[in-house]
């Protein structure tokens, strides 16, 4: 596997400036610390930590492709008379970051709707909710989400009670954080005729009261007897809302984008900002895994796959729902619920059949796996599919025979079940920056035993399972900075908690794990996740340097330049970071 990921001949600076003054630069960059790649030892997984890393002090930028790395006088031997040249001023420059799992779509629509992140109680959620019905159509939907009842110092879940006496003729629909879990008014729950006699639905639960009646909290796939009468939105909204998810990409240094938006239309709105030129992301977007093959091929083949900016990509499946809201499948029950395992999505034997049939027509799969049961039902199912992968020679969307099946999220595992990763080639897509939301509970939720192999990011490195990382944006904030900084510490934001450490990785790992191993999981190590000759210039300037500073120190990294293809998306105007002839 290493020989595929790095399989680029090794040149001195000179050897590959000499080679690139055939061409001259459309674009210099000079006087920086550009940290090419990461060593194999930390894409790969080893248990050591990393090595030296390749630096340089220039890069040469022609059309959307890298032309040489090297010293900032071998680079400026490419300047012709109408090479732009960026002085970095010493600034530290790295790829792109590649987030490996997020929601754009959902991230647009809580952002124009109402923004429930960061209430700190019962009293705010209501205000905030009033605020937004204020402006609000007579009748209108009132959507949103953010809300996280733990920040509360009651901790006590909302209900349709909470939201009825402010919303008047307006139905209410409000995500918890997670997406597992959500509230609605009695107005909602009318409109989708939920009553005392509706069944809970496979794979969710409607909570009730003492007289079987809706307290208005659905979990997981229960929210979708509401979703199902909810106004569709609008083209224009969705453009507004995607719009604005890739601004914050773009500020925060992300320039690719593995993205579950599971409507079609979603879809269609990249493919009109990438014809209008106004596409800042590269943008692999996940398909349903429960659509017919009919529909995933028929949406497969729409868009070709040789798009670097924007193609579909592998199959989005839920094992089961959040630990926030008790609804990821455990092999075990609660700790603080013993009468409640979680929620399995599938029946095994479904999932398997599935699984096989997709993987057999060339589809690469994810699945959503937070609870260890649900892990156990993703690496099953993975088995089958693979050992019949192999029977019929079925090729992966790459054309090799590596299907790279990935779990998303991965939080808590058995020790038996990593080594299984590593024996089925399975990559762990995994959110660092959970750890910080999650460690004020996830203990008292699972009990000291699992939580020692909880977020088990070293355990997983050292048996040589690929790490990819991401965000699950809007989940947790787009920054990358807190991930890496969640990944070297396991601490609190204010450093006062800690989780378990022995799971903490080197900052050089983490990096790799956001820029290689995320480029690998969607089968373009070969063109992003390095800087080097013939890679694509995807690329951040940062204000300072995250692997020579103090932990703490890098929650507070800014972005200074995005580019992405050669071309700068997102810029702060901060001497000395400028251009000159």
């Amino acid at each position: 596997m290493i020989s595929r990921i790095f399989g680029i001949i090794v040149l001195s600076w000179a050897a590959v400036v000499v080679l690139a003054q055939s061409q001259s630069a459309d674009a210099i960059y000079i006087h920086g610390k550009i940290y090419t790649e990461v060593g194999e030892a930390a894409a790969a997984g080893a248990p050591a930590p990393l090595g030296s890393i390749a630096r340089a002090q220039a890069m040469a930028i022609h059309g959307d492709r890298i032309l040489a790395v090297g010293t900032s006088a071998e680079i400026d031997k490419l300047r012709g008379p109408q090479t732009r040249v960026i002085d970095l001023g010493g600034h530290f420059v790295m790829p792109g970051f590649n987030d490996a799992h997020l929601h754009l779509a959902d991230a647009g629509r809580e952002k124009l709707s109402v923004n429930l992140i960061g209430v700190k109680s019962i009293q705010e959620f209501r205000q905030r909710v009033r605020t937004h019905i204020q402006d609000a159509a007579p009748g209108q939907w009132i959507l949103g989400g953010g809300w996280d009842e733990t920040l509360w110092p009651t901790k006590t879940l909302p209900d349709r009670k909470d939201l009825d006496d402010i919303s008047g003729d307006h139905p209410v629909f409000l995500d918890r954080v997670d997406g597992h879990l959500a509230v609605a008014n009695t107005r909602a729950l009318q409109l989708a005729g939920v009553t005392e006699t509706t069944p809970d639905p496979p794979g969710g639960k409607i909570d009730r009261d003492e007289n079987g009646r809706s307290t208005g909290l659905l979990r997981d796939a229960a929210q979708g007897l509401v979703r199902k009468v909810v106004p569709p939105p609008t083209h224009d909204q969705r453009r507004q809302g995607i719009e604005v998810a890739l601004r914050d990409l773009a500020e925060h240094g992300i320039t690719s984008a593995q993205d579950y938006s599971p409507a079609w239309e979603n879809f269609q709105v990249f493919e009109e900002l990438e014809k209008q030129g106004q596409l800042t992301a590269r943008i692999s977007e996940w398909l349903p895994f429960d659509d017919s093959l009919e529909e995933l091929k028929r949406k497969r083949m729409s868009h070709p796959r040789s798009d670097l900016l924007l193609h579909t990509g592998m199959l989005k499946a839920f094992m089961d729902g959040s630990l926030g809201g008790h609804t990821a499948a455990l092999l075990e029950p609660y700790a603080d619920d013993p009468q409640n395992s979680g929620l399995p999505r599938y029946q095994p034997r479904t999932l398997n059949q599935m699984a096989k049939e997709r993987v057999l027509a060339g589809f690469q799969l994810g699945f959503h796996a937070i609870g260890d049961k649900g892990v156990q039902m993703a690496l099953d199912a993975f088995a089958q599919a693979e050992q019949a992968a192999r029977r019929q020679h079925a090729k992966a969307p790459d054309g090799g025979d590596d299907f790279r099946l990935r779990v998303e999220h991965a939080q808590i595992t058995t020790a038996e079940q990593i080594l299984r990763f590593k024996e089925l080639n399975v990559i762990a897509s995994m959110q660092p920056s959970h750890v910080l939301t999650d460690m004020r509970w996830a203990e008292a939720r699972i009990g000291p035993k699992r939580a020692v192999t909880s977020y088990a990011w070293r355990a997983f490195l050292e048996e040589g399972v690929m790490l990819a990382f991401g965000t699950d944006y809007p989940v947790e904030p787009v920054t990358p900075f807190r991930g890496l900084y969640a990944a070297v510490t396991r601490k609190s934001e204010e450093g006062k908690q800690e989780y378990f450490p022995e799971q903490k990785i080197t900052i050089n790992q983490a990096i790799a794990a956001y820029t290689v191993g995320s480029a690998f999981a969607e089968f373009e190590e070969k063109a992003k996740g390095k800087l080097a000759p013939g890679m694509l210039a995807d690329f951040v300037v940062l204000d300072r340097d995250p692997t020579a500073i103090p932990a703490q120190q890098i929650l507070g990294t800014k972005v200074l330049r995005t580019v992405l293809g050669g071309k700068t998306v997102y810029e702060v105007r901060e001497p000395p970071v400028g251009d000159r002839r």
